[in-house]
């Protein structure tokens, strides 16, 4: 095996390691964006019921002073 040869090969596996390394960053990304898109949802879900149950206190209170001055 002369020098070219082993340069070669020690080309290929770090190579081959790079490759490995960027698929795993790439799989790291996404789980940390799908991470992020899912605590997002849950805080605009939490917004959602936080209007919805506000707006229900309000609908009842315009029906009981509805309802007060009948």
């Amino acid at each position: 095996m002369n020098q070219n040869h082993l340069d070669t090969l020690i080309r290929a596996h770090r190579h081959a390691t790079a490759r490995h390394q960027a698929s795993l960053d790439r799989r790291e990304a996404m789980d940390d964006f799908w991470r992020g898109a899912n605590a997002v949802w849950g805080r605009v879900q939490l917004d959602m019921g936080a209007r919805l149950s506000r707006s229900a206190r309000r609908l009842q209170s315009r029906l009981d002073r509805r309802v007060a001055r009948c």
